[in-house]
């Protein structure tokens, strides 16, 4: 009696045969910008995000430092007042004794404000993957997870770290101290250019287009369009669409307030 010949199965579709070889953490970090398809689909296996954050904190704490020595908290307090017209009216009709207590109150928040911003940064990114999720999950049914949504957003942030670094040649190049803005260092969008004391509305409006910025909003897009069904078009899209809204409410804010 012959023995039947078996053949060995073919491999299913997404079996390990046929599976994407997991990336190294150095793989996803250098891959956000040459190949940022193959980092997002990685992290539908393991959605790690704590390396990109560290990094990110990294480079904040390293740009707090160079301001500090180069130009100062005292001067980074005084230039934002001179951008806000209003406020500096303010403490202008106040005693001098008050006003040099306002100043230095002002100094310290500063400081505080300056050293929280990796906690206060990571809790806008909790903010914001919570608020992406519901917007892929309910207005487009995809199933992303949260701490997927998280990652997303984290490793989509990679890119600010050559603005921080550009930043930082920026004042060791020799930039101007009293001319320093500390929330637009460098002329990546049109809002650097446009004098923000006289045209407070403008200048909110036209930093919205900012090179980096845009590089986020892709990088976000591309990163959810590789965790769920929905197409890159779509996702960078979705993105694009609640960037736009911020930007519009705080173009708003300013024109009532400024």
């Amino acid at each position: 009696m012959s023995t039947p010949v078996t053949s060995s199965p073919n491999p299913m579709p997404g079996s390990t045969a046929e599976a994407t070889p997991a990336l190294s953490e150095g793989e996803r970090l250098i891959n956000v910008f040459i190949a940022p398809s193959k980092t997002f689909t990685d992290l539908k296996r393991k959605a790690n995000w704590f390396v990109p954050w560290l990094l990110l904190v990294i480079a904040s704490l390293a740009f707090i430092g160079v301001v500090a020595q180069k130009v100062g908290f005292r001067q980074i307090t005084e230039n934002a007042m001179r951008m806000n017209p209003k406020a500096q009216d303010r403490i202008a009709q106040m005693p001098a004794e008050q006003r040099q207590a306002a100043m230095q109150l002002s100094v310290t928040i500063t400081k505080v404000a300056v050293f929280a911003s990796p906690v206060i940064v990571l809790l806008i990114y909790l903010i914001i993957a919570a608020v992406l999720m519901g917007t892929f999950n309910l207005g487009m049914g995809a199933q992303v997870p949260f701490g997927t949504s998280l990652a997303i957003v984290i490793y989509a942030r990679l890119p600010e770290i050559i603005k921080v670094l550009l930043g930082i040649v920026a004042l060791f190049a020799g930039a101007d101290p009293e001319g320093f803005n500390l929330e637009n260092p460098i002329a990546s969008n049109l809002g650097y250019f446009v004098d923000m004391s006289a045209h407070p509305t403008l200048y909110r409006l036209a930093s919205a287009f900012d090179v980096f910025s845009i590089w986020v909003i892709v990088l976000t897009g591309i990163g959810f369009s590789c965790v769920s069904k929905v197409k890159k078009p779509t996702a960078i899209g979705a993105v694009f669409a609640w960037y736009a809204l911020l930007t519009l409410v705080g173009v708003g804010w300013t024109a009532l307030t400024r």
